[in-house]
């Protein structure tokens, strides 16, 4: 059933044909979350999708930055597998060096904010280490022990996609020895690419994608896909590092961890100096919150918010297929 209308409408807004394309104003409210109003204008379909403000590439489509060198564009995929591979079985321990632990908090509330029902449809690309399926699965069994409800059953699934096998690898023995409670038939393993998904058109509710967008090498081209396999009403939403820190003591402090402390981290743990490297490199390559917005908005959706966490280290990305 369709996710936003039934929660928030209950009716068809989508129109394959007929769509509104928004033009944007910020909007910062008091409770600090930043909205998105739109005036709306007309057009015939989403095909014309303005991809101008993809920041990371300007009006070179043969090149993309790989951390802070430059690189072709099948260079970088290839690349960023290789750093996924290499870092696969100690992506954990890093995680908790590079965001001190933190990153499990936010994942938590990332799911609180995601807030699924107990039929949810997630498709969660670049979730090879099974963390965001984990914790789906057992939200969806906390409400429905919760909700003590005898006329509805938990079918709620969640698909793993991920381009790299090694990190799908660790993720799926993960949940067989550490976490028993979780049912295993409940989540699907699927490789594949995130700019051109495997799944047919409006296969998901949910699209979820956690600390792996920045890997990317065409962003707007994976919101497009991310667009595509969604259904009407379908939700997007992405948790992301943040180039940019308002907090001038805050940003320095953050900086000063990721180039001196994380680097070497990785050297002693993984004994792998430069793929840590890259990993803070291309956090700050990633778009900013508000440019990210407008490449969201370009590729269709609407009801665009960022949450920041934790001044604007990561934030949270939420959008609407409307």
């Amino acid at each position: 059933m369709n996710l936003f209308l039934r929660r928030i409408f209950n009716i068809n807004l989508c129109n394959k044909n007929n769509y509104y394309r928004n033009s944007l104003n910020i909007s910062i409210s008091s409770d600090g979350i930043h909205r998105y109003i739109y005036t709306k204008s007309h057009h015939r379909n989403n095909d014309n999708r303005d991809d101008s403000t993809n920041s990371n590439i300007k009006s070179n489509n043969e090149r993309t930055y790989f951390g802070d060198e430059i690189v072709n564009f099948n260079d970088k995929t290839q690349r960023v597998d290789n750093v996924f591979t290499s870092v696969s079985s100690s992506y954990d321990i890093m995680n908790d060096a590079m965001s001190l632990g933190l990153h499990r908090v936010w994942k938590d509330q990332f799911i609180a904010t995601m807030s699924p029902c107990l039929d949810t449809r997630l498709l969660d690309v670049a979730g090879g280490t099974g963390d965001i399926a984990i914790r789906f699965i057992r939200y969806l069994n906390w409400i429905n022990e919760k909700s003590n409800s005898r006329t509805q059953s938990v079918t709620g699934h969640v698909t793993v996609c991920d381009i790299n096998n090694s990190m799908m690898n660790v993720g799926q023995q993960r949940i067989l020895e550490q976490y028993p409670d979780i049912d295993s038939s409940r989540i699907s393993w699927c490789y594949g690419n995130a700019e051109s998904l495997p799944f047919p058109d409006s296969s998901f509710d949910i699209y979820s994608c956690v600390f792996g967008f920045r890997n990317f090498s065409h962003l707007d081209r994976a919101l497009n896909e991310a667009y595509r396999v969604l259904e009407c009403g379908g939700r997007l939403l992405i948790l992301e590092f943040t180039p940019q820190i308002s907090n001038p003591l805050l940003s320095y402090l953050y900086d000063m961890w990721s180039y001196n402390v994380i680097p070497p981290l990785g050297k002693v743990i993984a004994d792998d100096w430069n793929s840590y490297r890259y990993l803070i490199e291309s956090i700050r390559r990633f778009p900013s919150q508000n440019e990210f917005s407008l490449m969201i908005k370009n590729a269709g959706f609407n009801s665009i918010e960022y949450y920041n966490y934790c001044g604007g280290i990561v934030a949270v990305h939420s959008a609407f297929k409307l």
